[in-house]
């Protein structure tokens, strides 16, 4: 089987080789538009990030073997435009979200109230948070990309990515009421790219 890159450019002369990177990736742009938008808005997302990546195919760096973070970069672009449907979406998936963030700490409230009162006080936060530290969040937590790629879906440096995972993390700890730490930990996913790129 053909890394990605070889099937991006193989598909610039032969279109009908890009069918088979949908079919690697599909599933994996599927469940992160849903994740952020609901499934009601991501096929759409999904087929429209196919589309565009079939368009952009030869722009590609094709010295990049995996194509996922560059998919789910055009993903995260295209969401943007769906931000009246992301609002809507949030009041749903917050609870979720905060869950996954800070596991357990809900659990450990004890009471029901507490835990809607930090439900709606992750919600604030998240809302709270510029576009770009919410969107690498949710690369990170829900694209389960590693910096380095979350570095190439948002097409910034990768010291970029980590200030603003480490803004974001800061920022929820506070609305959470959990004690902030100033350094930046490994936070179990593994990053292999360099410390000064």
């Amino acid at each position: 089987m053909s890394p990605d890159n070889e099937v991006i450019e193989r598909s610039i002369r032969e279109p009908a080789v890009f069918e088979s990177l949908y079919s690697r990736h599909a599933t994996s742009v599927y469940r992160y538009a849903a994740q952020r938008l609901g499934d009601h808005a991501a096929e759409d997302v999904m087929a429209e990030t196919f589309l565009v990546a079939f368009e952009r195919r030869s722009a590609y760096d094709v010295t990049v073997q995996n194509a996922r973070p560059w998919l789910l970069g055009i993903a995260t672009r295209l969401m943007r435009k769906h931000v009246r449907l992301e609002a809507v979406a949030w009041k749903g998936v917050s609870a979720d979200l905060a869950a996954q963030i800070v596991p357990d700490f809900i659990e450990q409230a004890g009471a029901r109230i507490d835990a809607e009162r930090l439900t709606r006080r992750l919600r604030k936060a998240l809302r709270r948070l510029s576009k770009a530290d919410r969107d690498t969040l949710l690369l990170y937590a829900w694209g389960d990309l590693d910096y380095a790629s979350i570095a190439l879906a948002m097409q910034v440096p990768i010291g970029t990515v980590r200030s603003r995972l480490n803004r974001a993390r800061r920022h929820l700890r506070r609305a959470a009421g959990i004690p902030t730490i100033e350094q930046e930990t490994d936070h179990g996913r593994v990053d292999t790219a360099p410390q000064h790129s």
